[in-house]
């Protein structure tokens, strides 16, 4: 399971989530809730901290690394990230393969793929290039530390803003998988699925980075509620 890990960006700072972030999460998630309608975000202290629990059990089980989204310049927490369905290809072939069990010690063994999801951001983040930039930490950690061959993304298909988000990285489209699973609203959902490929990454780099440093514009002005979000989830 890789380890916990510090990364630092000029206007974002992703912390390893633990439960001195719940106050902060509750707090995040407590302004405008307009845009979580396909995102599950805790609504007060009890949700925030049943969130990090949830959160680091998945992390205790191998199946998560999950990150407090805080930003530099003030230090806030306003939301909170993750990688998860962490892949292994090490090891000897074994067929059928068995996904997300790491070949020889899990203490040291790193991800062959990932996914990034979980995402959400206090109302007051969004629009700010906080987002964009805790992508590129993300994906440089998992592209050139880890090594990893694919990082994946997926959103519920309703969820236009999103998937504008997820495209605006570099990443393509794989499709959309109809009646895929229980959306948050309880309805059937379809997903988008969405990659970005290791031979991928120095282009979709040279784009993200160019967008910061040209100031990431706030996304298109507002969709109504049943198309706004944050990101992958």
């Amino acid at each position: 399971m890789p380890a916990p890990v510090v990364l630092t960006g000029r206007r974002t700072r992703l912390e390893p989530l633990a439960p001195h972030h719940v106050e902060g999460l509750a707090r995040a998630g407590g302004e405008d809730r307009a845009s979580y309608a396909f995102t599950p975000v805790p609504h007060g202290p009890e949700a925030a901290r049943d969130y990090v629990e949830r959160a680091l059990a998945d992390q205790a089980a191998g199946r998560a690394l999950p990150f407090a989204v805080v930003r530099a310049d003030d230090g806030r927490v306003v939301g909170s990230t993750r990688f998860l369905e962490l892949d292994y290809w090490q090891g000897p072939l074994v067929w059928p393969p068995v996904p997300g069990v790491p070949y020889g010690d899990p203490r040291t063994a790193v991800p062959d793929a990932a996914e990034i999801g979980n995402t959400w951001l206090a109302a007051g983040a969004q629009g700010t290039g906080i987002n964009t930039e805790a992508k590129l930490l993300l994906l440089r950690h998992a592209f050139e530390t880890w090594r990893v061959r694919r990082v994946s993304f997926r959103a519920d298909a309703r969820n236009l803003r999103s998937c504008a988000a997820i495209e605006r990285l570099g990443a393509r489209c794989e499709g959309v998988r109809r009646a895929h699973s229980r959306g948050l609203d309880g309805t059937v959902r379809s997903t988008a699925f969405y990659s970005i490929l290791d031979e991928e990454w120095p282009t979709a780099r040279a784009v993200i980075e160019l967008r910061l440093a040209a100031g990431a514009p706030a996304a298109p002005g507002p969709a109504p509620a049943a198309m706004t979000g944050v990101a992958a989830v």
